[in-house]
């Protein structure tokens, strides 16, 4: 008995012969594959053929891998945007103006990056916005005068004190004059410093009062949670 795809079958031996996969023949005519498979058994290759099927079924991989990129891309892209999304929403739900909250979230940041080991408040980042939320927060909750915080930087080797002072004044609008020192990392000679790399920002500040507020602060509300869970 025939094969309903007989027909078919010498224009599957001509594409299979021309380097196409069985997967293309499969999709271009519409043959189950465990048919293909059977009549392909005998079908004889030239080396020539052969080397053009090879070719055509890397070339197939390298596509196939190039739209599985895009694909996880445009997944993960859609991820991104939702869990910005879920954070816009949680935010909206906040009142920044409330004190509580804000130094609440200013504690826990100073518990993870802030000073611990000096009589003085003082964070260190590379990241302008964590030192601005700080300044800001400093301003609002304890009223205390910006021009009063000293700076000081922490570079590598390479990197130009008096640029990086620039940027991070312009970044942080503080005056030049807040700057104290610059501290280079020996470990970093003789390597190149991405210029998206500024360095590490230190902001200090001589109240100690306020460190030791934020820091019995955050401990006391971490303990809570653990507690208000058990």
């Amino acid at each position: 008995m025939k094969s309903k795809w007989f027909e078919f079958k010498e224009a599957a031996i001509r594409l299979r012969k021309q380097g196409y996969s069985m997967s293309k023949i499969e999709k271009k005519l519409g043959i189950a594959r465990s048919t293909l498979s059977g009549w392909f058994k005998k079908v004889k290759l030239t080396p020539s053929q052969r080397k053009k099927l090879l070719k055509n079924s890397k070339n197939a991989l390298v596509e196939a891998r190039k739209k599985a990129v895009i694909w996880h891309n445009k997944q993960k892209q859609k991820r991104i945007e939702e869990a910005e999304c879920q954070a816009l929403n949680v935010l909206n739900n906040i009142n920044i103006e409330d004190k509580h909250i804000l130094e609440l979230a200013l504690s826990v940041l100073y518990i993870s990056e802030g000073g611990k080991t000096t009589d003085q408040t003082a964070i260190g980042s590379s990241d302008p916005l964590i030192l601005r939320f700080f300044l800001s927060s400093l301003k609002k909750i304890y009223n205390i005068d910006i021009g009063r915080i000293y700076c000081e930087l922490h570079l590598r080797a390479d990197q130009n004190p008096e640029e990086t002072k620039k940027f991070w004044a312009k970044e942080l609008n503080i005056p030049l004059i807040s700057f104290r020192r610059a501290m280079f990392d020996k470990r970093t000679i003789g390597s190149r410093t991405y210029p998206s790399y500024k360095g590490v920002c230190v902001l200090r500040c001589g109240n100690v009062a306020v460190q030791r507020r934020l820091l019995f602060l955050s401990r006391y509300f971490c303990k809570k949670i653990v507690d208000a869970g058990s």
